[in-house]
């Protein structure tokens, strides 16, 4: 392990562009001892990409989007598991790994997405379309995931949808991202109310949505869009697939976060604005330091930043808070999971 004088300087020279220097020395103590402690407890820690950049860039072994660190978590030959994320997250790590520990380091962390839908709501949606197969989002509880035939991410959504071969599927539970879908893969859409629905045999549709969203990304507006580009004519726009339609088709590019990330790598621009939790801007920023980075951060995202380098050396220290699925449940949904991994 590298002294803790040549780590203090990698965090301030990564860092120096996005985070306060008595921060960063603050910040650096704690990261160094979770880095410590992982070695000493046979550890490894997973960091979603909208962690805030002092922790993003210094103490995961492994970053990405739900997908990837869901193929990562299903790998890993480590005793425990450390998921900087939201409970969805390590929710689906314990699904793949029933025999490993897996800690979230907040106590809460959830989603408003995941909490827009319940395993009963998906029975009944079952009930009223009988036969029809259930792509629920990674971003869902292990019940829901356990209800459903097979998962899907944002970079993968369109191709599990046709993966199924058939004529109708249940998309659940992001509004935005069906109907995103829907407009990829040239689906008509509708979607039934929490009170109930009546088949209509005279209605044509492909896909069954969920009024479910993200607190974070339904904020963002076409108006945004164009306030922005009157300011910068030249900026490149990136949206998250959870965005509106509406924005998804004003902006330049949309993807995953992974997707977004390798975007800015690869293509060269004047400057860079992401539609999506402004601590992912701040961490591609540190890690392109000559890519021209804008920000919208009037909103951001409660329960990504319930994640912090002190609760996660707690954990550690701690073996807290331990994520359990109950394995009935568990089993059901690896069985979703794993077909979510094996489209990619």
């Amino acid at each position: 392990m590298e002294s803790y004088e040549q780590f203090l300087e990698e965090m301030k020279t990564k860092l120096r562009d996005v985070v306060p220097e008595p921060e960063i020395y603050i910040k650096a103590e704690i990261a160094y001892e979770i880095n410590r402690l992982k070695q000493e407890r046979n550890a490894v820690i997973l960091g979603h990409n909208y962690m805030e950049p002092a922790l993003f860039h210094s103490i995961p072994d492994y970053v990405g989007d739900s997908l990837g660190l869901s193929r990562i978590a299903a790998q890993t030959d480590k005793d425990i598991i450390v998921f900087c994320g939201v409970r969805f997250m390590a929710e689906t790590a314990k699904i793949l790994n029933p025999e490993k520990t897996v800690l979230l380091p907040a106590a809460r962390a959830g989603c408003s997405l995941a909490e827009s839908i319940t395993a009963g709501d998906v029975r009944r949606l079952r009930e009223q379309f009988p036969g029809v197969p259930v792509v629920s989002y990674v971003n869902t509880y292990a019940d829901v995931k356990a209800e459903s035939d097979v998962c899907c991410t944002s970079s993968n959504a369109a191709a599990v949808v046709e993966s199924l071969g058939v004529d109708t599927v249940i998309f659940l539970p992001d509004e935005y991202l069906a109907r995103n879908v829907a407009r990829e893969t040239g689906k008509h859409i509708i979607f039934p109310t929490k009170s109930g629905w009546k088949a209509d045999a005279t209605l044509d549709y492909q896909l069954i949505g969920w009024h479910g969203r993200c607190e974070v990304h339904e904020q963002f507006t076409v108006q945004d869009i164009e306030d922005i580009r009157a300011e910068y004519p030249d900026v490149v726009i990136l949206a998250h697939p959870e965005c509106s339609p509406e924005v998804v088709a004003a902006s330049d590019f949309s993807g995953s976060t992974s997707a977004m990330i390798r975007y800015v790598q690869d293509v060269d621009a004047p400057r860079y604005l992401l539609l999506t939790e402004c601590a992912m801007g701040d961490n591609i920023a540190a890690a392109n330091p000559e890519k021209a980075m804008l920000r919208l951060c009037r909103v951001r995202c409660p329960h990504m930043n319930e994640i912090t380098l002190e609760d996660t050396l707690a954990a550690l220290q701690k073996t807290q808070y331990v994520i359990e699925v109950p394995e009935e449940i568990r089993l059901r949904a690896l069985r979703a999971v794993e077909r979510m991994i094996a489209i990619g």
